[in-house]
């Protein structure tokens, strides 16, 4: 037995080529036996469905919009309603293709996310392998991998591919791999609105480092595949921005929605935003939310004591507890909070350790996230932000205990929105 751990420890945890595709394909694991082994033995939950074993767990929300542009192509009208030329065209043109090989839209689907997930893992372990070392490397895909979102490199959305297509961006400008940078960066904006971030970016940080001409231009380069869908959009519409007026079906007005983060978090403290009709659970949900945020900042003070306390594994044990417990809303306010105000904190926290560009793209992604004028999906959008997994990766390798603490955490959440996606229910 020793000698088969040693075997393991050497070959899987220890190999810069084989680590990521060992992490990959637990974290994948895990999340295919909760949606088709678990789930369809739970009891149907309200406004939800029992799935059923097969490919149709890993179709549901914005698969159909995809499934939709793939068999009947782009629909727009300027009057306020949903329209699938929202949905940037790379991902739904993949899947087309292996269509005609033969393979149905689900398989099609899920082939490209989850392939394109596993090479974000290696991309992104080189990269930062390369600028900081192995240790940071190994954190930062273990927390992109067990992050809750990472659900969505798994089912057929944009996540895995937008990831893939952003990091290798990234890397190539840290290497002053400028064709590439064009490259990369113009497949990004091609996928989803949020590649648009990638574009200041890199001009900001080419003036940060002082860069030549040549990094101007390919970042202004990268913007190739948002050019071209709208001209495609101009031709067939009439209008070059139809996918930003279709964000209105979503969105109704953009800029910051003060309102809707206010809501947002009074759900999250107190278990609702009305405060008109308070009731005696929301003053416990409010003194019980208290007591896990007081506990939690006393627990990250004393980080650097937790192996000699094992009052940090009852809390550990409590907080498991409730989140099982919690409901979908207070799950989803959760991450939403977490992802877009976490995130940015470590950010701006390690700014000094990361590379110009994955600092600059990082806010940028943020600032875009608070401009769109909604908090449908912050949390989702925020995850296909890799600076956001990369700094709070970083920020673990000090402290691997408490680290482990926060994966175990992070699994259990992820088994939660994996059975509600199985389940047809919104996870984000």
């Amino acid at each position: 037995m020793a000698q088969v751990q040693i075997f393991i420890k050497k070959v899987l945890w220890k190999d810069d080529f084989l680590f990521p595709a060992a992490i990959w394909l637990i974290s994948r694991i895990f999340i295919w036996a909760v949606m088709l082994l678990v789930a369809p033995h739970l009891p149907q939950p309200p406004q939800g469905i029992v799935p059923s074993f097969g490919w149709g767990v890993f179709d549901a929300w914005d698969s159909v919009r995809y499934r939709s542009i793939v068999t009947s192509g782009y629909e727009f009208i300027n009057n306020g309603q949903q329209y699938n030329i929202a949905f940037f065209p790379l991902f739904p043109l993949i899947i087309r293709g292996l269509m005609n090989f033969g393979l149905p839209f689900a398989v099609a689907g899920v082939l490209v996310n989850n392939l394109a997930f596993l090479a974000t893992l290696y991309c992104l372990y080189f990269w930062v392998q390369e600028q900081l070392g192995t240790n940071e490397a190994r954190w930062a895909i273990a927390v992109v991998v067990w992050c809750p979102l990472s659900l969505f490199g798994t089912v057929i959305y944009t996540e895995g591919l937008y990831l893939y297509l952003s990091t290798a961006a990234l890397y190539a400008f840290d290497r002053k791999q400028y064709g590439w940078v064009a490259f990369w960066g113009s497949l990004a904006t091609a996928t989803r609105p949020t590649g648009m971030a990638l574009i200041p970016a890199f001009l900001i940080a080419a003036w940060k480092e002082k860069r030549s001409s040549t990094a101007y231009l390919a970042a202004c380069a990268s913007a190739i595949g948002l050019l071209l869908f709208s001209l495609y959009c101009a031709i067939n519409f009439a209008d070059p921005i139809a996918f930003i007026h279709a964000q209105r079906g979503w969105r109704p007005s953009f800029g910051f929605d003060w309102r809707g983060w206010l809501n947002m978090l009074l759900e999250l403290a107190a278990g609702t935003s009305d405060w008109q009709n308070i009731q005696l659970k929301n003053l416990l949900h409010l003194l019980l939310f208290g007591v896990i945020v007081a506990s939690g900042c006393i627990l990250w003070g004393k980080r650097k004591q937790l192996s000699n306390t094992k009052i940090v594994y009852c809390f550990y044990a409590v907080v498991t507890f409730l989140l099982i417990l919690a409901d979908r809303q207070f799950i989803n306010n959760l991450l939403n909070v977490t992802m877009v105000l976490g995130g940015g904190y470590f950010l701006w926290h390690l700014r000094k350790r990361l590379t110009p560009v994955t600092t600059c793209y990082g806010f940028c992604g943020i600032a875009l996230l608070l401009a769109s004028g909604g908090t449908i999906s912050l949390s989702r959008l925020a995850y296909g932000i890799v600076p956001l997994n990369l700094a709070l990766g970083i920020r673990l390798v000090g402290y691997p205990r408490l680290g482990l603490l926060i994966l175990g955490l992070f699994s259990v959440l992820l088994a939660r929105l994996a059975i509600g996606f199985a389940q047809n229910l919104w996870v984000g």
